[in-house]
């Protein structure tokens, strides 16, 4: 089970560390202790949050002037769903959701579902899915 630590929950939902534990202490964003005994939150748990709370905020996008050849999104995999050949891949990344879709065999490799920490990385009309390193 992936969990993430105050602070980097705080980070992946674009809000403070006080933000997220205020959560916590209201009943609101349940949580749990890792193997040190600090507060932490199942991955699973926050995916679910992160996607309630980017529905409560929708973010209007900003005009474009200029745009990098290449744009990363770190967040969270909300939703797997695979048949046989291929796989539909949603990450909330903070009020953003991003959608993939890829091999069964690359989301398998990878070990997608739902709580784990992943960039998309977006080109073009492609997007790549990436684990970063812990």
């Amino acid at each position: 089970m992936t969990l993430f630590r105050i602070r980097q929950a705080a980070e992946l939902l674009g809000v403070s560390d006080d933000t997220v534990r205020r959560w916590a202490d209201s009943g609101r964003l349940p949580t749990t202790t890792d193997d040190s005994g600090r507060q932490a939150i199942e991955g699973a748990v926050l995916a679910k949050f992160a996607e309630e709370l980017a529905a409560e905020n929708p973010v209007s996008a900003p005009r474009i002037n200029r745009q990098s050849a290449r744009n990363h999104f770190t967040g969270l995999v909300t939703k797997v769903v695979r048949d046989t050949v291929m796989a539909q891949v949603e990450i909330q990344a903070g009020p953003f959701r991003v959608v993939s879709l890829m091999s069964r065999e690359a989301a398998d490799d990878l070990g997608l579902v739902p709580g784990v920490l992943a960039v998309a990385s977006v080109k073009s009309t492609n997007v790549v899915v990436e684990i970063p390193d812990s």
